[in-house]
């Protein structure tokens, strides 16, 4: 059963993901801090809550005393909107899927591992990163296992942090994941793995709108029995989220465009 919330009147639910933050050199990880902050400031006006739908960081993972230096701006900022009573869902993805309580505590999320099912006045949303998800993908599922894995964890944590974050780096830079480019090219319909996964679960559990990340593809669909399907794209290349209000529903949209139109500037 989805946990059930009131949206208030006038209110919107936004949600985004794959910032990949610190997956770049520093004066490039600054400028898409910025831009991510400019859109925090412009929906701060109506937003009842925001979903970061996963992979926030390139890499994150909380030693006893340490964390991953930088991001000050984004988590300040989001931190300063759940002091306005802003909530904030944070659902991990493969990046920072070792997030624990400091986000909690400093910053204000909620940390949800695994799907949230939630119901805004009783629109039922299905949100997850997506990772691991669907059909195919054997490998990235086998080695998920081994990261969640309690002995791995622990092992991991006793590395010095300046040897683990530098090795966490390098792994997800050699992948290329931080960029996103191999989830670039679109894919038929058949061939994607959380739209087929959302068809197959689609008969099991009552759902209007199925919301992913981790593919970096902006996409915006109705499955075949006409409930929403939408994939939020990324902040690397696409600049992509998405809001929704009862009198729109959920509405995929284009920081770019945004801008381009010339909405929400002072």
């Amino acid at each position: 059963m989805p946990a059930n919330f009131k949206l208030n009147r006038n209110k919107k639910l936004y949600f985004a993901s794959d910032l990949h933050l610190g997956a770049y050199e520093i004066k490039d990880s600054h400028e898409k801090e910025r831009k991510f902050c400019d859109w925090l400031n412009k929906i701060s006006i109506d937003a009842q809550a925001i979903y970061i739908v996963g992979d926030l960081f390139d890499f994150w993972f909380e030693y006893k005393k340490v964390v991953p230096k930088g991001f000050v701006r984004v988590l300040g900022k989001l931190a300063e909107m759940s002091d306005q009573g802003i909530k904030i869902y944070f659902l991990p993805g493969n990046h920072d899927l070792w997030a624990k309580d400091y986000l909690v505590f400093e910053v204000g999320f909620e940390i949800i591992h695994g799907p949230a099912i939630h119901s805004w006045n009783g629109h039922n949303f299905y949100i997850s990163h997506g990772d691991g998800l669907g059909p195919g993908d054997n490998g990235y599922k086998f080695l998920k296992r081994i990261f969640l894995f309690k002995p791995f964890n622990w092992a991991f944590r006793n590395l010095h942090p300046d040897l683990g974050v530098k090795l966490a780096s390098w792994l997800s830079k050699s992948s290329r994941l931080h960029s996103g480019e191999k989830d670039l090219i679109e894919l038929p319909k058949e061939k994607e793995p959380l739209f087929q996964f959302a068809i197959q679960e689609s008969d099991k559990i009552d759902i209007d709108t199925w919301i992913f990340g981790h593919r970096h593809l902006p996409m915006s669909e109705k499955l075949p029995n006409g409930k929403n399907f939408i994939n939020l794209g990324d902040w690397i290349h696409h600049f992509t989220w998405a809001s929704f209000a009862e009198k729109t529903g959920t509405i995929l949209s284009s920081e770019n465009e945004y801008e381009q139109k010339g909405l929400g500037k002072n």
